[in-house]
């Protein structure tokens, strides 16, 4: 509104510049040639046979790098079924003509060897013991180190029931055991089982078998089985099975052929149920079968009878161990009919104690 005057502009100065300050120039050291790096040193990060398999890749100085000559041949063409990512990670190896495979290094082996299909090298063998005494001086010791992992006879006599019977005026007895002798794939198995009462003959039979291995977990058996009771004798020849089924149950089968051409079978079971580490509780079932009727031993065709337990025991070593519990047995069909005929009972409860035990 001209009430003052404005002041004139000032006008800024020149920004002056820095003087560069010059040092005189270093020397330069002298070029050791044991200090440089010699082109294709391995990355100590990364071993030569990690990085075969793919697991890592070796850094390596520019120098040896730029000094490495490029390759003349042709790149290999790349594996459609096999990307190079997943080579990579060792996770397939891609295919290559004849031509472009590359042979391994000199000095590769084992490990070091890039991934294939190629056999599995032989198992070494254990003679180093040899460059100082000699092989023949070893030979013996050699022999019993295979003998004694895996070559060695072994024998077991197994009383799985040794037990008194208390029922209603016929109190009796049972045992079934079984004891073998071999290896691991062939064995000579006898069993025994059988009953009776007290102040009358018992009644049993006896196995003889050859027994080998079929699995990892049964066993194939065949051999003769021999009766003894009060009535008629009878030989048989027999086949059978036993082993540990899947979920830990232990099973028995097995067929017989009498003399008399009389056919018959046999079907066993039992399970070790743990409560604790020394209470176990065993269920157990038995199943008798007779192809035909057979008169002479009181026997029907079909399931002549059945048997089912449950026995706790008490395992004061795993050798030895006290059990009680309860048994149920029946005659079935027309093998009923002829106890019933001949004045026997047909079967009930009973209670049992006994020990089973293993030598």
């Amino acid at each position: 509104m001209g009430h003052c005057a404005m002041p004139a502009p000032v006008k800024p100065k020149a920004a002056t510049k820095p003087k560069a300050v010059t040092s005189p120039p270093r020397p330069k050291p002298a070029a050791d040639p044991s200090a440089a790096p010699a082109a294709g040193t391995a990355d100590p990060a990364c071993a030569p046979e990690h990085a075969a398999m793919g697991h890592c890749t070796p850094k390596t100085s520019a120098p040896a790098a730029q000094a490495a000559p490029p390759s003349s041949s042709p790149a290999a063409p790349a594996d459609p079924d096999c990307p190079a990512e997943h080579a990579a990670m060792g996770h397939c190896t891609p295919k290559q003509s004849s031509a472009k495979r590359a042979a391994p290094a000199m000095g590769m082996a084992g490990t070091a060897l890039p991934a294939g299909n190629a056999p599995a090298p032989a198992a070494p063998e254990a003679s180093y013991a040899d460059r100082i005494w000699g092989r023949e001086a070893m030979a013996p010791a050699r022999a019993a180190l295979r003998r004694e992992h895996g070559g060695m006879s072994f024998s077991q006599l197994m009383l799985n029931l040794a037990e008194v019977q208390l029922r209603e005026g016929r109190d009796g007895y049972r045992w079934d055991g079984e004891f073998w002798y071999g290896g691991d794939i062939n064995r000579l198995t006898i069993k025994s089982e059988g009953e009776g009462t007290f102040r009358e003959d018992a009644e049993g039979e006896v196995q003889a078998l050859y027994s080998r291995a079929i699995g990892p977990y049964f066993n194939l058996q065949a051999g003769v089985r021999q009766d003894f009771a009060p009535g008629p004798d009878r030989t048989y020849a027999q086949i059978g099975f036993e082993g540990l089924a899947p979920y830990w149950f232990d099973v028995e089968g097995a067929l017989f052929l009498s003399d008399k051409g009389d056919v018959f079978a046999r079907l066993e079971g039992y399970y070790d149920q743990r409560i604790t580490q020394r209470l176990v509780l065993q269920p157990r079932v038995e199943l008798n079968l007779s192809a035909q009727d057979v008169p002479d031993s009181r026997l029907g065709s079909g399931v002549t009878d059945a048997e089912a337990g449950l026995r706790l025991r008490y395992e004061i070593a795993r050798e030895f161990a006290p059990y009680v519990g309860v048994s149920w047995e029946r005659r079935l069909g027309e093998t009923a009919r002829y106890a019933r005929a001949a004045g026997e009972g047909t079967g009930g409860f009973s209670l049992v104690a006994g020990i089973r035990a293993w030598f």
